[in-house]
């Protein structure tokens, strides 16, 4: 009896739930895209003024599996379109096998849909030994053809942790139009800074380097590690195609509350929150004589808030529209996410909405446990009991070692997305 009255009570610890959709979709193929149009925040600040903000009078249907035999392999299908059933709808399919299941850089997927182009195939080898990567996009049936890039793109890249240089070329040209596109990044310690060529007509004359109009530059400060356990921001400058001005920022919290669950055990005292804020300006510096001044100049802001591993609360709003977006997610395998929106047109002065329903075990991330300060980080019962996450696991993950990107006990879904630019 004795020892039942001097049991100790439970440690106090926190709740640190996974982010909704960490890494976000857009990482897995950021291979086939430039440097320059992944780094900046540029990643960030698309799921944010994205994700979860469905279109008004619009529903969106998504599934995202991968079959627990071969891990490899993996499929996107996408059905959307207006709730009025007159209009046509679009649905795309997406097959998809990887080398590497930790790694997403090499790869081979097939996409069919009933849209331009029917079917298409594109694929990445990525070698992060020697920093050189190789990737492709091939449209295999398409019913018009009319640009280069509809026969199809091939690009080379190179990266390191402070430097990134690749081009795209298209394989069937025209004489002159060669590269299709170009960048060079370079990073000094939170500094960033790059160059992008890439013509935006079709024209001979448009294709020449002495054409300012196809050259952008980019110049942005950083801080942060990558993982959601850690707060980040990115500030970044562009000059656009010699003709548009853009600001942004981008800046993600880390923050802890009480706990205000009655159905959580006595031990658990707070819960770890995420918040996403996020800012752009695009300012056209070309003196248009139309009377239309409306796309002179533009911005528009969001922010968002995870209050646990089920809701997700955003808003954003600019000078024609704003919107709200509630989500909620059930970690259930697979994990069924629902959304609604709530958009506000400022020009006509009405409200819609829009959905959407999604099933995925693509992403299998899980709750954490803290300690009140967030210093340590110890394995739940149910990490425990996935040996393949921990089996390396020899002693609790310090919040010193997040600071320092040393993320080897962390689960996959919660490291940042590589350490290459």
């Amino acid at each position: 009896m004795g020892l039942l009255m001097s049991k100790e009570p439970p440690q106090p610890v926190v709740l640190v739930p996974p982010l909704f959709d960490f890494p976000p979709l857009a990482a897995r193929t950021r291979m086939l895209e430039s440097s320059y149009d992944m780094l900046f925040g540029k990643l960030a600040l698309k799921s944010l003024f994205e994700d979860y903000f469905d279109e008004a009078r619009h529903f969106t249907t998504r599934i995202l599996l991968k079959p627990l035999d071969d891990p490899h392999v993996d499929l996107v299908a996408t059905v959307s379109g207006p709730l009025d059933h007159k209009l046509g709808h679009v649905a795309n399919a997406q097959f998809r096998w990887q080398s590497d299941v930790d790694d997403p850089h090499t790869f081979v997927d097939l996409s069919v849909g009933n849209t331009d182009p029917v079917l298409q195939i594109r694929s990445c080898a990525y070698y992060p030994k020697y920093g050189f990567g190789a990737f492709g996009i091939i449209p295999l049936l398409s019913k018009n053809r009319i640009s280069s890039e509809d026969f199809g793109v091939m690009g080379l890249r190179y990266g390191t942790e402070n430097l990134s240089f690749g081009m795209t070329v298209v394989p069937i040209h025209k004489p002159g139009e060669f590269p299709r596109s170009a960048w060079f990044i370079s990073k000094m310690g939170r500094v960033t800074a790059g160059v992008k060529y890439e013509p935006l007509y079709g024209s001979k004359e448009d294709f020449k380097l002495k054409n300012m109009k196809n050259w952008s530059c980019a110049v942005g400060y950083g801080l942060g590690s990558g993982s959601p356990l850690s707060p980040s921001f990115n500030f970044c400058l562009e000059l656009a195609n010699s003709s548009q001005f853009i600001a942004s920022f981008y800046q993600h919290v880390v923050v802890q509350r009480k706990v205000q669950n009655p159905f959580e055990e006595n031990g658990i005292i707070g819960i770890t929150n995420y918040l996403d804020f996020g800012f752009e300006l695009k300012t056209r510096l070309e003196d248009n004589n139309a009377s239309d001044k409306s796309q002179d100049s533009t911005f528009q802001v969001a922010a968002s808030w995870q209050a646990n591993k089920n809701f997700l609360f955003k808003g954003k709003a600019g000078p024609l529209s704003s919107t709200l977006s509630l989500a909620f997610k059930s970690w259930w395998k697979p994990s069924f996410t629902f959304s609604i929106s709530a958009t506000r047109d400022h020009t006509v002065g009405n409200s819609s909405f829009g959905f959407s329903i999604r099933a995925e075990n693509l992403r299998e991330a899980r709750y954490e446990r803290a300690d009140p300060n967030f210093v340590m980080l110890t394995p739940s019962m149910e990490h425990i009991a996935e040996s393949v996450l921990w089996k390396d696991r020899t002693r609790p993950f310090n919040q010193s070692d997040i600071s320092v990107g040393n993320f080897d006990g962390l689960p996959k879904e919660l490291r940042p997305l590589g350490k290459f630019l």
